[in-house]
């Protein structure tokens, strides 16, 4: 079973309607999450989304278009929105960034430290982008990370398994599995 230090928030990033073709096995990926933010919200922890989207006149992408992506996520599109199954309900919070990591001017450390949150369960899109930036970025700022490798994807399978190779680098206990999570998050915070 999974060690988890402090208080602990559900991180889910960028699940948003744009990303799934552009991952492999989106749909059992959103089936997976779905399941840990049920899970999260019957043990009341503090659920955080994350949702790529840049200006239409994107002045805002900087070096992001120089390696393989396009244009995408633009403000007032339907890319920009979160899927259906995974919709923030009264009392979710909400990120909204510009570029890949969940921490590169938001207000996602400040939120984090406002609700006393010392461990992030990482799940989301695209786990060789913007998920593998945030855990570097949440292990900078000196947080766990607990990484669920079935409830991400990525650009593909090779780039997938690159990234959590290089984030269990970075912390060694980091990846879990969606069970492992339920699991804990259904035991009473003193057992």
């Amino acid at each position: 079973m999974t060690s988890i230090h402090g208080n602990v928030a559900l991180l889910i990033i960028d699940a948003q309607k744009g990303f799934m073709p552009a991952v492999f096995d989106a749909k059992d990926t959103v089936s997976r999450i779905r399941t840990l933010l049920a899970a999260a919200r019957e043990a009341g922890i503090p659920v955080i989304q994350s949702q790529e989207m840049h200006r239409k006149e994107r002045v805002d992408f900087g070096r992001e278009l120089d390696g393989s992506e396009d244009i995408h996520c633009l403000e007032g599109t339907s890319d920009v929105e979160i899927v259906e199954e995974l919709q923030p309900i009264e009392g979710e919070f909400s990120i909204i960034k510009r570029r890949y990591s969940c921490f590169f001017a938001t207000d996602l450390d400040l939120l984090l430290r406002g609700l006393n949150v010392q461990t992030l369960i990482v799940c989301g899109f695209l786990t060789d982008v913007c998920v593998h930036y945030t855990c570097a970025d949440a292990h900078q700022h000196d947080y766990y990370v607990k990484l669920v490798q079935d409830a991400v994807s990525g650009s593909s399978r090779e780039a997938h398994e690159a990234s959590l190779s290089a984030i269990q680098y970075l912390q060694a206990e980091s990846l879990v599995y969606a069970g492992e999570i339920v699991e804990m998050l259904k035991k009473p915070a003193n057992a």
